[in-house]
């Protein structure tokens, strides 16, 4: 099995998110699975000056730009492609997904690659076969509330790739109490690997 580990919080040390993401990775590896790390902090490029959706655009009309853009959008697609399991940790950042998990989403959403259009205009996920555990937290926010706009995005996304199987670990509020969220998260990660 191949996990794919994505951290996405702006925080290396400290990070709650991280730190439990870890704790679910620990918990669901296998002896011989291979892991595949990404710190999205660390050479996040954001999409900018594409002239189409689905980060198709043809080679001979690619600036520098566009091509540091595209090498990174291939390893990424690649990465997921590979990956059986995988396991995105996020902080909610003003109600919403950190700038650099948002651009991992345009860069990962390649026409043919991830996701393609049927015949009927509908677009279809390629990524097929895949389980994804996503690690939510927050300092006040409440998950799955009006103002969580990270949970049902991120959810969206990775059923518009095709990825169905989505379970969600989440230490929300932490502002409010940080022992009791941080206990709710690590029974959730033991119930969850049962």
């Amino acid at each position: 099995m191949k996990i794919y580990q994505i951290d996405s919080s702006a925080r290396k040390e400290g990070s709650t998110s991280r730190a439990l993401a870890k704790k679910l990775l620990d918990k669901i590896k296998k002896p011989g699975d291979d892991i595949i790390y990404r710190d999205l902090d660390d050479e996040m490029l954001f999409v900018s000056g594409l002239t189409e959706s689905g980060m198709k655009i043809e080679e001979k009309d690619q600036t520098e730009e566009h091509k540091k853009m595209f090498e990174l959008s291939d390893k990424l697609v690649s990465e997921l492609k590979e990956s059986d399991i995988i396991i995105i940790s996020a902080p909610i950042y003003n109600y919403g997904p950190p700038a650099t998990l948002k651009a991992w989403a345009d860069l990962a959403a390649r026409i043919g690659e991830t996701f393609r259009f049927k015949p009927n205009g509908r677009r279809e996920g390629l990524l097929r076969n895949k389980r994804a555990y996503l690690v939510i937290t927050s300092g006040g926010t409440k998950l799955n509330s009006s103002e969580d706009f990270l949970t049902p995005w991120l959810k969206f996304i990775l059923n518009f790739f095709g990825i169905e199987k989505v379970d969600v670990v989440s230490a929300d509020q932490m502002a409010l109490d940080y022992e009791k969220s941080i206990k709710e998260a690590e029974e959730q990660i033991h119930n969850l690997t049962k």
